[in-house]
């Protein structure tokens, strides 16, 4: 059996540490999983060997060692610069502030990579841009912005996953912008463990994202998702960063980029794309992805309604279709709306109207794919149930907003 030395013992599986080896560990009960820990540098090498002014955003280190009253403290005039892509820009807020950091999250073939290399290529020439990359070589970079047409563009390419390399790359070029993809590949070699492993995200987040605020560049880290949707690794890693970028897939070639997480933003912002051959494409009116045009009359279960997305307005299509239960159980399917929110609203229908849904299925969908959780929905969505149940059509020119209470009331929203 193996001693204990400098660091103790690190589980390979979910991260915990211990003074001394055990054949199972503690915490996740995984088996002969915990590993031996390196002795850590001291304080003046690794990370801490970046430089030592003061970022956009972030107070001096000699001033944060000592509390300092609040009227002591200046505010910093954090300046955002677009990215070149408009609805990216959006959902940041307006654009990346130097010194922070983003996690963009995304299921695989999405198209994170193609987002954040062509927002990497349409930086302005005058802001050094930094591509790292530790699943691809630069040629197979190359080649995928040809196809974008966008291989002449002002940036270096940097191909390894060690953190240190990477620092010593943005030591070197000193860049406005940072692209790291993916996070999961990166490693350090202060800590066991292999790559993507709890251990590993979290020391190589912790180190991309304090020697890039120090460097007073912004940060981009790319993030695969598990089945569940969430970006895979521990959530520390989500507090590290200062904005967290989910990337959904729509219905057909539509993408969604939404925020749920924005210290320098609002988080209600997205950003609506397109994937095309020649990459992703913004789209400027979003009506013509949410909403059927339609020559004949309306169908019945079929009701348009507008609901706010951050700073504007997107008209959506609430569609619902009802049918007797197989199973003799009624049951709720929808993607895009939460079923304890639908099952909420045909309880006070067949509380209130005596509509009979309790021995039938409910179909929900969205039309465009677009996933809804504001409240303004629960009015659209008991018309749209109870046109589906009685076959009664709404008028084609008017569309429904509104709070739907338990008490059978219909309440204002902004």
């Amino acid at each position: 059996m193996s001693t204990k030395r400098g660091g103790g013992f690190v589980c390979s599986a979910c991260g915990q540490t211990t003074r001394k080896w055990m054949g199972r560990c503690p915490q996740c009960g995984e088996w002969n999983a915990l590993e031996e820990a390196p002795l850590r540098r001291s304080s003046s090498a690794g990370t801490n060997r970046g430089p030592q002014t003061a970022s956009p955003g972030n107070t001096p280190a000699s001033d944060a060692a000592a509390p300092l009253p609040m009227s002591r403290i200046e505010v910093p005039n954090s300046v955002r610069l677009p990215t070149g892509m408009g609805e990216l820009d959006r959902v940041l807020g307006g654009g990346f502030i130097l010194g922070t950091s983003a996690l963009v999250g995304g299921e695989p073939g999405i198209g994170k990579s193609t987002l954040m290399l062509q927002a990497a290529c349409l930086m302005p020439p005058d802001i050094p841009t930094l591509y790292v990359s530790g699943e691809e070589a630069p040629g197979r970079i190359k080649q995928r912005a040809r196809r974008l047409g966008l291989d002449d563009a002002h940036v270096h390419v940097l191909s390894s996953p060690h953190t240190d390399t990477i620092a010593d790359a943005v030591d070197q070029l000193k860049p406005g912008l940072v692209i790291v993809d993916s996070i999961q590949t990166a490693t350090s070699g202060e800590e066991p463990g292999s790559p993507g492993s709890p251990s590993q995200l979290k020391a190589t987040a912790h180190d991309l994202t304090e020697y890039c605020r120090g460097a007073g560049c912004a940060l981009f880290l790319v993030a695969h998702v598990t089945k569940e949707g969430a970006i895979a690794g521990p959530r520390l890693v989500e507090h590290m960063v200062d904005a967290v970028l989910y990337f959904e897939r729509a219905d057909g070639d539509a993408r969604i980029l939404r925020a749920t997480k924005n210290r320098f933003g609002a988080t209600d912002e997205i950003g609506i794309f397109r994937m095309h051959e020649s990459g992703l494409r913004e789209v400027t009116d979003p009506s013509s992805l949410f909403l059927v045009r339609r020559d004949g009359p309306q169908p019945p279960g079929v009701v348009p309604t507008p609901i706010y997305e951050g700073t504007r307005v997107l008209v959506v299509e609430i569609q619902a279709l009802t049918v007797p239960a197989k199973s003799g159980v009624s049951r709720v399917f929808s993607d895009r709306i939460d079923p304890r929110r639908i099952s909420r609203v045909a309880a006070v229908l067949e509380k209130h109207l005596q509509v009979p849904l309790s021995d039938r299925d409910i179909y929900v969908n969205v039309a465009g794919g677009m996933r809804i959780e504001e409240v303004g929905v629960e009015l659209p969505l008991a018309v749209a149930l109870y046109s589906a149940s009685s076959g009664l059509v709404l008028p084609k020119e008017q569309t429904v907003t509104g709070e739907l209470s338990l008490a059978g009331e219909v309440r204002p929203v902004v």
